[in-house]
């Protein structure tokens, strides 16, 4: 599945970076974010891979919804993730594609057209970066940059906790990309995301990315997290955990 996933993820980036950077007309949807010509095409050309090798698997995609299976296997494609950022000619975007298992990812890829960035990670293999393995930093949180990922309500959430940020960790951002922050996570990047409400085809490869290069998941209240039972999360690399959740209880 994953040198599927690996091969669509290609295809669809190639799709993204003919667009990028050019006047590729925007629709804005009912929750004010952005489609373009390009997550159609991106998208076909995903499932279309997909379905090439596993007919049978369940589909669950951000532009044409849930394409429902009797097999315990289920793709979560986001094939233009941080379109925002895209048609703003921002080199912040990516491709997005999990593989689950009985409702639990197994298999993931979070590709970066620009700069031809390549994530993977399969269950109990490991996560890799281009090619080599990779594992979460070791960065405390005097040293520590995060991000946070923000769902469409939770914008002022987002603003009193960003205030509050550089009283806990050394450095913060907002990219608009939440697969990508959790890829740069994997590899030791940065040091922690917190999600507040996205969508589950924004995440779903990133935090396999993030579990097998030796990070932490859980609630907002420390307890572990499980895929599909909430939203809201946080993921580090481990270190600065503890003072992520404290954090998110201010908000």
């Amino acid at each position: 599945m994953l040198n599927t996933a690996i091969s669509a993820a290609r295809k669809a980036g190639a799709i993204t970076l003919r667009y990028f950077e050019t006047s590729v007309a925007r629709e804005v949807k009912e929750d004010k974010s952005f489609f373009t010509v390009a997550d159609k095409e991106a998208e076909a050309a995903i499932i279309s891979e997909i379905k090439k090798e596993f007919p049978d698997h369940g589909i669950v995609c951000e532009e044409s919804g849930e394409e429902k299976s009797a097999s315990a296997f289920q793709w979560v494609i986001d094939p233009l993730d941080g379109t925002g950022n895209f048609v703003n000619g921002i080199p912040l975007f990516s491709v997005s594609i999990a593989a689950l298992k009985d409702g639990v990812p197994v298999a993931a890829v979070v590709y970066q057209p620009v700069g031809d960035s390549l994530y993977t990670a399969e269950q109990g293999k490991g996560t890799q970066w281009r090619g080599k393995r990779v594992r979460v930093s070791g960065g405390d949180a005097e040293h520590a940059m995060i991000t946070f990922g923000p769902g469409k309500k939770e914008k002022e959430r987002l603003n009193r906790l960003f205030s509050l940020t550089e009283q806990c960790v050394k450095s913060k951002r907002y990219l608009g990309c939440a697969a990508l922050e959790l890829a740069y996570i994997a590899r030791g990047g940065t040091e922690g995301f917190l999600c507040f409400g996205l969508n589950k085809w924004d995440y779903a490869a990133g935090v396999l990315l993030v579990a097998e290069a030796g990070g932490r998941i859980t609630d907002l209240l420390g307890k572990p997290w499980v895929f599909g039972s909430s939203n809201y999360f946080i993921a580090s690399n481990g270190a600065v955990h503890e003072t992520l959740l404290a954090l998110a209880a201010r908000g």
